[in-house]
């Protein structure tokens, strides 16, 4: 084996390369329901092949880690600064106080141990599962003055803090919250999340798996019946207009050939129109209503298009989906789902946010004119704006070099916490004039995955020779103390969501996962309930988590 020793040695990238792939394949591996993850996968298997005691420029972890701290920030950002308006700030200070009360947690526990700042900082890292904190806390430890040694060794106990403590931060908090919230709470949670969904709709988890339930239909008739004949397209549509109820003409057949409908045509007896509606409406069109209903490949011969529309117009703003589909939406068009930061929630009276992105569909002429109206159009596209990303990164490192000295402590943003406050800020700027800094939400998908693995992966091989050495000084007392940190934050959250904001439970339950910004918990919840509704309650919370927990990563190294 002394060749792969060699190897590895000479050319050390490949040896990033096998950690990633053997890494990514570990994180699959599940054990009930609880999947190891792609991080603690990467992690354990550089820290394995660590052991060979290869060397990795330091420079190449800062790079990936910038980039993953800025797509972090670029794809919270909009919900951030959305939290921190009014109707927003209730989630806020409810992940504030739960974010604080988990780094009391890790403070208090590291201090009965007699934990020094790297061994804090991993156990915070892990038992809350933010993986950014390795970075962070790193960085403020190469502040410290310190011998290189001693640095290196701390910098070794953040990784192995964080390996014992994430099984259980993710798995101890997904089955807390999924299994004991509600019965903290005293509810049922599918049926009280029944309940909300008859409010605020309801949206499939899985995008490879969909109901075979359409909201529109397209349905052709002749017209036959007197009452019709000689009406105008507009005053038919008017008749069906409801509450809930939407039908429009989309096309008619007439003599002279097929055209496109105005409200201002007149129908003709044997005309063929071809009516789009929602479902629900389709016993309103039994055949003896118009006439018999027809099907000719001509008739729906025509354009659809499915189009995703980032939000950012001030009508629209703070109006709910419901009244943008019955208020904004042109002849034919419908909202199909609503998404915020990737995660789809529930229709009809969810209200909107700057930088949501709905999808509508319907006649691609239509649809075009009323994605002008509610924002910007994002249409597919795999380019990704380097010039926003470049200069985003290098302005964010710039502003985090400067340093502050409070009673002899250095306290600084460092270079990554100023690149998470710029991606912040560029992705805030984006859902603002999203005419520029495009990122297509599979880069974001690289910079934030890959580049926080790959990171993941250097300080694995560069801790590996410290590592054994690490678990036997503090492994058994580092497992109890991380069950402590991570389960103290949710209980805490739990309480003061139910007693003092008076959320929702679902929205309760949504909020802890976010603040503790475990996304394993979410899908728990979201299982058990059986519904999506928990979202509502973890987006903003999760923005402001990623935000604060990364952030305490330099301040438990200040304060040990």
């Amino acid at each position: 084996m002394q060749w792969v020793h060699d190897l590895f040695q000479k050319y050390p990238e490949l040896a990033v390369f096998l950690t990633l792939g053997v890494g990514y394949a570990v994180g699959r591996i599940k054990i009930g329901s609880f999947r190891v993850g792609a991080v603690t996968g990467v992690l354990l298997t550089g820290v394995l092949i660590g052991q060979l005691d290869i060397t990795i420029s330091p420079t190449v972890k800062s790079i990936f880690f910038l980039l993953f701290l800025f797509a972090m920030g670029y794809r919270v950002g909009p919900q951030f600064v959305h939290g921190l308006k009014k109707d927003g700030l209730p989630q806020v200070l409810f992940a504030v106080i739960v974010c604080v009360t988990g780094l009391a947690a890790a403070y208090v526990a590291a201090r009965i141990l007699g934990y020094n700042s790297g061994q804090g900082a991993g156990l915070l890292a892990g038992s809350l599962t933010q993986s950014a904190v390795i970075g962070v806390a790193s960085d403020a430890i190469n502040g410290l003055k310190l011998a290189a040694a001693e640095q290196k060794s701390m910098i070794s106990f953040v990784v192995v803090g964080y390996a014992i403590t994430y099984i259980f931060g993710t798995a101890g908090a997904a089955w807390f919250l999924s299994a004991m919230g509600p019965k903290i709470l005293g509810i049922n949670l599918a049926e009280a999340c029944k309940q909300l969904e008859e409010e605020v709709g309801v949206t499939q988890e899985n995008p490879e798996i969909s109901s075979g339930y359409r909201f529109n239909v397209y349905r052709a008739y002749v017209v036959e019946n007197e009452h019709y004949i000689g009406q105008t397209v507009g005053d038919i549509e008017q008749r069906f207009k409801g509450k809930d109820k939407r039908i429009f003409i989309l096309r008619i057949k007439t003599k002279l050939g097929m055209i496109d409908a105005t409200p201002n045509m007149v129908l003709e007896a044997g005309d063929i129109v071809v009516i789009g509606m929602t479902k629900r409406n389709m016993d309103l069109f039994v055949d003896d209503v118009i006439g018999e209903e027809m099907f000719d490949e001509e008739l729906f011969d025509f354009p659809i298009e499915t189009l995703e529309v980032v939000v950012t117009s001030k009508a629209v703003i703070g109006m709910t989906t419901h009244d943008v589909s019955f208020k904004m939406l042109s002849r034919g068009v419908y909202v199909s789902a609503l998404k915020r930061q990737g995660e789809e929630l529930p229709l009809r009276h969810t209200k909107l946010h700057r930088g949501d992105v709905l999808v509508i569909v319907g006649p691609q002429s239509a649809v075009e004119a009323v994605a002008k109206r509610i924002g910007y159009a994002a249409h597919k596209s795999s380019e990704t704006d380097m010039i926003f990303v470049g200069f985003g990164v290098l302005l964010g490192g710039l502003i985090g070099i400067p340093t502050a000295h409070i009673a002899g402590i250095p306290i600084s943003l460092t270079t990554s916490g100023g690149a998470l406050i710029m991606g912040l800020i560029f992705g805030w700027l984006r859902s603002l004039h999203p005419t520029f800094g495009r990122i297509p939400e599979g880069a974001v998908w690289v910079f934030n995955n890959v580049g926080l693995t790959t990171f993941v992966a250097v300080v694995g091989i560069s801790a590996g020779p410290g590592f054994v050495s690490g678990i036997k000084q503090s492994g058994l007392s580092m497992f109890i103390a991380g069950i402590f940190v991570t389960l103290i934050p949710l209980l805490v959250g739990l309480l003061i969501g139910k007693y003092f904001f008076k959320f929702h439970p679902a929205i309760t339950l949504g909020a802890c996962a976010g603040a503790q910004t475990t996304t394993a918990a979410i899908g728990a919840i979201t299982e058990v309930a059986k519904s999506q509704v928990p979202v509502l309650g973890y987006t903003v919370t999760y923005a402001i988590g990623n935000i604060l927990l990364t952030i305490w990563g330099a301040i438990i190294v200040a304060l040990l």
